[in-house]
């Protein structure tokens, strides 16, 4: 018999575990077993307040980067845009990245609105890459149907810039996302549409009525198959699921911000679209609550005596928003336990007492220009660079 040192490695490492015990090679799987099921991506560093403050003074803007082509509803080919937001001067090898898409019901609204160019400049500010996306608008006929099959279109647009931009990860790097650190967002459709990103993931559980495979599957044809579209948390602004059921024991956490007297999307379940006819959705209050009872991780913002998407008309609530927005991300970009201020995000009920007892302040919206790079003043956001984890609110609560 040849030494050990003689024989190639793989065949030494397989004769070394012949000879060893049974029991003991059980006992060697079962430590083994828990550390591959539990694996989680790498922590990205938040050390120095990045992710918390607003550390970078200035925002870089990539106009109009192509993530994919589709087809409308007659048809015909349609290229779709986003809007990235960076911050200027960052060195960072590897940035998290939260994806947005608008309001608008599904048959209006752009990505440049002031929305969203003030949530992606807030959040570039604090050393992420947030994009700004179109998606398919228009549906025909008006109803239930043509809203459904509108709202997969524009969910299957989402996915596509999550793929667009992690197959970017993989190859040209251009824009430096951690692939592993992909957030979807948006508000009101937009907000559906993450929900449908996040928590639609089966395609028995779209009716049949609604033609899944005709539109393309749940991923649909945007380009980029193979990449992953399951994001790393959801953001929903006053939107709602058809049905709660779809978040079920280990999805992805939620962050939700809702008016409690929204008439136009429930904020519990109820009815949406009364002209189209009415269907029952789950607004984020059930959402939360059956995130709460299948163990899902989630945060409420609960805009008290609000209705529809109150902050795209009285900025006083973008600090309502954005602040419990921030302080839900950060802990989910490490490993370890968050801080004392960033462990009130995980619990809402402390959150609402502390921001119940801050008076409102006044945001002002800043647009960004229609050049191929736009930089944003530090002077269009309110937020200060020692702005604390409880610090924004409005009059929401």
């Amino acid at each position: 018999m040849l030494p050990l040192r003689t024989i190639p490695a793989p065949l030494a490492f397989a004769g070394f575990i012949r000879y060893l015990p049974v029991r003991l090679l059980f006992l060697l799987f079962l430590i083994w077993l828990p550390l591959v099921a539990t694996a989680q991506p790498a922590p990205i560093d938040t050390t120095g307040g990045r992710y918390h403050r607003p550390v970078f003074g200035k925002v870089q803007v990539r106009h109009n980067v192509e993530f994919a082509r589709v087809n409308t509803l007659l048809g015909l080919s349609q290229t779709l845009y986003a809007d990235v937001y960076e911050p200027a001067g960052d060195t960072v090898r590897r940035r998290p990245l939260v994806v947005l898409a608008h309001e608008g019901g599904f048959l209006t609204g752009t990505r440049d609105d002031a929305l969203m160019t003030e949530l992606c400049t807030r959040l570039a500010r604090l050393g992420y890459v947030a994009a700004t996306i179109d998606y398919r608008l228009y549906f025909f006929p008006f109803d239930s149907v043509g809203i459904g099959r509108a709202a997969i279109r524009a969910t299957q647009d989402m996915r596509a810039a999550v793929r667009f931009f992690r197959h970017d990860a993989a190859t040209a790097r251009r824009f430096r996302v951690h692939p592993q650190y992909v957030f979807v967002g948006g508000s009101s459709a937009g907000g559906f549409m993450a929900l449908q990103t996040g928590y639609l993931n089966k395609a028995s559980e779209v009716p049949a009525y609604l033609g899944l495979a005709e539109l393309g599957g749940l991923e649909g044809t945007g380009g980029h198959q193979g990449y992953s579209s399951r994001p790393r948390g959801v953001l929903n602004l006053c939107g709602a699921l058809a049905q709660a059921r779809w978040l079920e024991p280990g999805d992805v956490p939620l962050f939700s911000a809702h008016g409690t007297r929204d008439g136009l999307v429930p904020f519990g379940r109820g009815e949406i679209g009364a002209q189209l006819p009415a269907q029952m959705v789950a607004g984020s209050g059930a959402l939360s609550r059956r995130a709460t009872a299948v163990g899902v991780p989630n945060v409420l913002r609960r805009l008290r005596g609000a209705g529809h998407v109150p902050y795209s008309f009285e900025p006083t609530y973008i600090d309502s928003v954005f602040a419990p927005m921030r302080d839900f991300l950060r802990p989910l970009l490490g490993s370890g336990a968050p801080g004392p201020l960033l462990a009130q995000a995980l619990n809402p009920r402390r959150v609402a007492q502390i921001m119940a007892a801050l008076p409102p302040r006044p945001v002002r919206l800043a647009v960004a220009g229609t050049d191929a790079w736009a930089i944003v003043p530090p002077q269009t956001l309110p937020l200060s660079a020692d702005t604390s984890a409880t610090e924004a609110a409005g009059p929401a609560e």
